[in-house]
């Protein structure tokens, strides 16, 4: 397996597996239960640069041609401009006044999602990621990781905590109730 940057060819696997980690949050996002409908907003995003789900802050697991997991990942320092284009399309397309909490800020380089085929899921592909986010930033490029798990995931929690992430603080998205984990150079 190897892991490497995502380009935009990549943009229909990555979208099925970031909505596989954040669905009922795109529900949110958009104000419907529509599956259809979360997906090809979230692949329209994807599939753009300069937003916060772009290809472009991609990494993908590849193996024998088949992306098998999907991890995206930015500064966090960036959140409110990669987001502005996603705002302003919910605002248009769904008439909503979307303005979420702040997820993450400067200093961390920010998990926003990943996920992973479903066939592929319980095999380590998930670790295999993140270890490799872990070696690219934290320890060749001494930056600090953030991210969110739901205070109902504590499978999630425990990957996160075994691969040495640490619990910062907690945070509300969208009305859920989160922990804020970092690992630290």
């Amino acid at each position: 397996m190897i892991i490497r940057k995502a380009n935009t060819q990549d943009s229909p696997i990555i979208s099925e597996h970031l909505f596989l980690a954040m669905e009922d949050l795109l529900y949110e996002f958009i104000g419907i239960k529509n599956e259809m409908k979360a997906k090809e907003f979230l692949l329209y995003f994807v599939e753009k640069e300069n937003n916060q789900y772009s290809f472009q802050n991609c990494f993908v697991a590849e193996d024998k041609n088949e992306i098998l997991g999907s991890i995206n990942i930015y500064d966090g320092a960036n959140l409110e401009a990669l987001r502005a284009p996603i705002v302003q399309y919910i605002k248009k397309h769904f008439n909503i006044n979307f303005n979420p909490e702040k997820e993450t800020q400067q200093g961390e380089y920010y998990i926003d999602t990943f996920g992973v085929s479903p066939n592929q899921q319980g095999k380590g592909v998930g670790t295999k990621i993140l270890q490799y986010i872990i070696k690219s930033y934290t320890i060749e490029n001494q930056q600090t990781l953030g991210l969110l798990v739901g205070e109902k995931n504590p499978g999630a929690e425990k990957l996160y905590l075994k691969l040495g992430f640490e619990c910062v603080g907690r945070k509300v998205l969208t009305g859920k109730k989160m922990k804020h984990l970092q690992r630290k150079p």
